[in-house]
């Protein structure tokens, strides 16, 4: 009795749950279909705000219309068969493939989504047919449509299925190419075509319909005005899904890929272009396309309106100049476009962003956002290879750096031999004078000494992003050899005016619902990390800032002097196709960029006169209102009296001493060596020998200087005290006229680079021989040792590199036996 009992409740329970399990789902699904939106309202347009962009007070830069609302954005409906067959096909090609065969959805990729999504517990994406965007486009409200979740996938399915019942294909494809955005306050095919072609949507022809197809997807990524070859790499994916799926042949494709693209002038007001698509794309990105076009927002921004409208009219001024000099009238400069901007390098917010002188002038590709264009930065680089050495204990600012003809191997096996902007050498430079100065000799032999990858390590903690693919990069890389984007040069900048601190650029503080909800709002406690010992950032702006130590590359009164101390920077490609200047006070950091679009070199300009007076007119007005301040010098640091040519602590017969700021336990302890009080043949000048007689011995301060800088230093005329003897001339030789070493140059230095296989670290041996019946020509060393022998000319050779000092010397062998002998020539090898 006990058991049947128990087994008609075990019955009864599985009834009930039975029930539970068939009904529920249904009540859910019943409660879930009950709640659509109705699909009969396809064709009603709701008024929803439009979304506006305003500067950091509050005054508009950008209206962004919704697409349903009939005052606002280009939207001129039009029917189906006035849409090009073309249109219509690369639409579908792009979009969904199976549009006139599939019931409204993808159910293969929505499930394919589901499983992808809900197993990685991430948020909903793919699998979205037209029909289906459609129905997220005008049945859903703003709010759901930029959800990624599982409750709004399957109500914009269910709502596309119903609208697939109700509505015919061509019905769905005539709404969908009529609302969908294509950017630029484009709504619809026929508003597109004219935006961007300045003709009828029927009068486009297959690489324009291409081209409007790719746009959908994302508008402001793929904006032909703002990148025309983004837009055009996205019209190439839409001409191939259509040859794959049959709608053109190859041919067809071929001759779209080929057409040029002709785009009409950008027909619509808008202040801070630039900064505007760059704030929008980063909407777009964090919010959605949706949110951002129909959601109604106000985006406050960081940017100042009437600062950057200063910046606009301070570049077009200066181009100008540049265009019709006052001094050589007529005799343009073909510098036609320049870039700026500036931020608060406390708090990273975009205070002024310029990307052209004007936005909407093709000739100069002014819609391109040079702000944030790769770029070739020349020396302005050079601060982050000194910061990363003084911060490694590499050197100090008082450290002679050798200013000589310097040789550097490469992985090539062909030596580097970097030149200075005037081409000329200054022997020993100190570390200080060497930045300020901006001495490319002494740049790369800093980067030689600490390393290719502790220069990039110390860039991408300052987030410079765009060096990639550390083995491309050689030695150049510190005089500007890779591409960096202006913000980023000049975020990286804001770490040393903010004591080391790194804090990334933003360009949005809020964003605000239409409702009044907050969506987003900036913290205003901005930390930073940090990326710089404090007390090497604050030496770096004490030495871009020292007026002096820059003077003799850049004179007294240069367009880098400001009003009040500022540190700055200047930059100039060797091919004169960029030049920039980058510099800061405690409260803004500003870089610029001159230079052409298309990459054509500029005449006669460089960093200092092209990029450095529009930096010194805008931190002029920048800076107007704001009180003269300087860095606050952090503990740690010490100065001290240094003799001014080695360097070192000043020694009694040391001529000339200065001070010198040194990281505490970095000062120098050691006397001046580089000075020695020898007596000398007052006769000769040369140091007395036991034969000099006495009458003749006088005392004289004379420059015992290390074996590197003493061809240099002679020939300067500097009394140079030298170990090394010329070797004596054989009896054999005749005249050396006719025989010469021509490379390598005599006082080359030549650096042996530790990351590189010594097999590939050779100098070129070449010997010039202008003399008849000759046997043979070798290379020797000093000590006799021949490097190299030749039967015949040419003679050229390479010969592996040894540290030390070296004396090479050329012998032509006569058949008559005689030999002829080149100068000696002196190199120096480095570890």
């Amino acid at each position: 009795m006990c058991a049947m009992l128990r087994r008609l409740r075990l019955r009864r329970a599985l009834i009930i749950l039975l029930v539970i399990a068939v009904v529920a789902p249904l009540a859910a699904f019943a409660a879930l279909w009950f709640t659509l939106p109705d699909v009969g309202q396809l064709y009603r347009r709701t008024q929803t705000p439009s979304t506006r962009i305003l500067d950091r007070h509050g005054r508009l830069l950008y209206e962004i219309f919704d697409p349903r609302s009939l005052s606002g954005g280009r939207h001129t409906p039009i029917p189906l068969e006035r849409i090009p067959l073309r249109l219509r096909q690369a639409t579908i090609a792009v979009e969904d493939a199976s549009f006139y065969d599939n019931p409204g959805v993808d159910l293969v990729g929505i499930a394919r989504a589901l499983w992808i999504n809900l197993r990685g517990g991430e948020a909903l994406a793919g699998g979205s047919t037209i029909t289906q965007q459609l129905a997220r486009m005008l049945l859903l409200d703003p709010d759901e449509r930029s959800q990624r979740t599982l409750l709004r996938k399957l109500r914009e399915s269910l709502l596309a299925w119903q609208i697939a019942q109700r509505y015919s294909k061509d019905e769905v494809l005539a709404l969908y190419l009529n609302q969908v955005y294509y950017g630029n306050l484009a709504y619809g095919v026929e508003a597109a075509a004219r935006t961007y072609f300045g003709r009828s949507v029927s009068e486009l022809d297959l690489a324009e319909c291409a081209l409007l197809a790719g746009l959908p997807q994302s508008p402001t990524a793929y904006d032909p005005f703002n990148d025309p070859a983004l837009a055009k790499r996205r019209q190439l994916i839409v001409l191939d899904l259509m040859v794959k799926h049959g709608m053109i042949s190859e041919d067809e494709a071929l001759a779209a890929r080929q057409a040029r693209l002709s785009y009409a002038p950008a027909p619509f007001e808008i202040r801070a272009p630039h900064f505007v698509s760059y704030v929008r794309h980063w909407l777009e990105r964090e919010l959605g396309v949706d949110a951002v076009v129909r959601g109604g927002l106000v985006v406050t921004t960081t940017l100042d309106l009437a600062l950057n409208d200063a910046a606009q009219e301070i570049v077009r001024a200066h181009l100008r100049r540049l265009a019709n000099p006052a001094d050589r009238p007529g005799l343009s400069h073909n510098a036609n476009n320049a870039a700026l901007v500036a931020l608060d390098p406390r708090t990273g917010e975009i205070l002024a962003m310029v990307g052209s002188p004007n936005y909407f002038d093709a000739r100069i590709s002014g819609a391109v956002n040079a702000a944030i264009a790769l770029r070739q930065p020349g020396s302005a680089i050079k601060p982050i290879t000194y910061a990363a050495a003084f911060a490694r204990g590499a050197l100090t600012a008082a450290t002679p750096i050798y200013d000589v003809r310097t040789a550097f191997p490469t992985r090539e096996g062909l030596p580097y031999v970097p030149v200075n902007y005037d081409r000329r050498h200054y022997g020993p430079i100190s570390a200080r004078q060497a930045l300020a100065t901006s001495n490319n000799t002494a740049a790369v032999s800093v980067l030689q000494r600490i390393g290719i990858a502790a220069m990039l390590d110390q860039a991408h903690a300052m987030g410079i992003r765009s060096f990639k693919a550390p083995d491309r990069y050689g030695l150049a890389l510190t005089l500007g050899g890779g591409e960096v984007r202006l913000l980023e040069l000049v975020a990286a900048y804001g770490a040393f005016a903010n004591e080391g601190r790194y804090v990334a650029p933003y360009a949005v503080l809020a964003v605000t619902a239409a409702d009044g909800r907050p969506l987003f709002k900036r913290s205003t406690q901005v930390a930073g990390r940090s990326v710089l010992d404090a007390r090497v950032a604050w030496l770096i702006s004490d030495i871009l800032a020292d007026n002096a130590a820059r003077a003799p590359a850049f004179g007294e009164s240069s367009a880098l002097k400001l009003s009040r101390p500022a540190a700055v920077k200047t930059g100039t490609t060797t091919d004169f196709r960029d030049n920039w200047t980058v510099g800061y006070t405690p409260q803004i950091v500003a870089g610029v960029w001159v230079g052409n679009a298309d990459g054509q070199p500029m005449q006669r300009i460089s960093g200092v006169t092209g990029a450095g007076p529009i930096w010194h007119d805008f931190m002029e007005i920048a800076h107007r209102a704001l009180p003269m301040r300087w860095f606050e010098r952090p503990p740690g640091l010490v100065r001290v009296e240094v003799c001014a040519l080695s360097g070192m602590l000043p020694s009694p017969d040391c001529p000339q001493t200065r001070m010198e700021w040194f990281l505490e336990g970095t000062q120098p302890t050691q006397p001046d060596t580089w000075h020695r009080r020898v007596p000398v043949d007052g006769l000769t000048g040369r140091p007395a020998s036991p034969d000099t007689p006495r009458e003749r011995i006088a005392e004289r301060v004379m420059l015992d200087l290390p074996a590197p800088l003493r061809d240099w230093a002679r020939a300067q005329g500097w009394p140079v005290l030298d170990p090394v003897a010329d070797p004596a001339p054989r009896a054999s030789v005749v005249s050396r006229q006719s025989v010469a070493i021509l490379r390598p140059d005599p006082g080359t230095i030549y650096r042996a680079a530790k990351e590189l296989p010594p097999s590939v670290q050779r100098a070129p041996l070449e010997v010039r021989v202008d003399a008849a019946d000759v046997a043979s020509v070798d290379v020797a060393l000093a000590t006799g040792e021949v490097l190299v022998r030749f039967d015949r000319a040419p003679y050229r050779a390479f010969w592996r590199l040894h540290v030390g000092r070296h004396t090479l010397v050329a012998r032509a062998h006569l058949r008559d036996g005689r030999v002829i002998e080149s100068e000696p020539v002196h190199i120096t090898v480095l570890p």
